[in-house]
C-alpha cells in the first residue's frame, strides 16, 4: 500500500462521485488518477491494467468533450440507452479485445493475471465509452465489472484498490438508479 495507491483511490471515489451526479469535472479528476494508476499497474506488473490507463486517459478528454460540446444542440449529451444492435456490437468488441490482449499478454509478458486482467481491461473500455456517451447501460456493466476487479485486486495484493472498486461498485448502483431516474424524468 503506497500513497500514491491512497491519492489515487480518492481521487477515484471523488470522480466517480461526480459521474453519478453528471458533472462534468468528473473528466479532469478521472484524467489524474488514471494517471497514477498507469504507474501503480505498471509496477504490479498488470500491464493490461496499465495499457488500459493510457486509453483511460484519451477517453477522460473524450467524455469531457462529450459532457460540453456533444450533443445536437453543442451543449452536452443527454442520458440515453442503447440500442440492441449497439449492445450486441459493443459487447462482442470487448470480447474480441479481451481474447486478443489475453493472448499478447500470456504469450509475450510476465503479466501476474494475463488473461483476468485483458479480459476486464477489454470490458472496461466499452463501460468507459458508454460513460462517456451516458449510455444507463453501462452503470450495470460496471458493477459486474467492478466486483471482478475487486477479486483480481485482493489477488495480486492491492488492498487499497479492491476497497476503491469495492466503492466504486456502490457507486455503480448509486450511478444506475440515478440516471435511470434522470432519464425517466426527461424521457417519460
Amino acid at each position: 500500500m503506497s500513497p500514491l495507491e491512497i491519492i489515487a483511490s480518492a481521487l477515484g471515489v471523488w470522480a466517480v462521485w461526480l459521474t453519478v451526479r453528471q458533472n462534468r469535472w468528473c473528466w479532469p479528476l478521472g484524467l489524474l488518477m488514471v494517471l497514477m494508476y498507469a504507474w501503480i499497474f505498471y509496477d504490479g506488473k498488470m500491464y493490461s491494467n496499465m495499457l488500459l490507463q493510457g486509453v483511460y486517459a484519451v477517453l477522460q478528454g473524450y467524455g469531457w468533450w462529450l459532457w460540453t460540446r456533444g450533443g445536437s444542440s453543442q451543449t452536452g449529451v443527454q442520458v440515453s440507452r442503447l440500442s440492441q444492435q449497439g449492445m450486441m456490437l459493443s459487447l462482442a468488441t470487448g470480447a474480441a479485445g479481451a481474447l486478443v490482449l489475453g493472448y499478447l499478454m500470456a504469450t509475450f509478458t510476465d503479466a501476474a493475471a494475463p488473461w483476468q486482467d485483458a479480459a476486464l481491461s477489454a470490458f472496461s473500455l466499452v463501460a468507459q465509452v458508454w460513460m462517456a456517451q451516458k449510455r444507463v447501460e453501462c452503470w450495470p456493466l460496471w458493477v459486474i465489472l467492478d466486483l471482478l476487479f475487486v477479486a483480481l485486486f485482493v489477488q495480486q495484493g492491492l488492498y487499497p484498490t479492491a476497497a476503491l472498486y469495492g466503492l466504486f461498485t456502490l457507486l455503480a448502483v448509486n450511478g444506475w438508479l440515478t440516471w435511470r431516474r434522470d432519464r425517466a424524468l426527461v424521457n417519460p
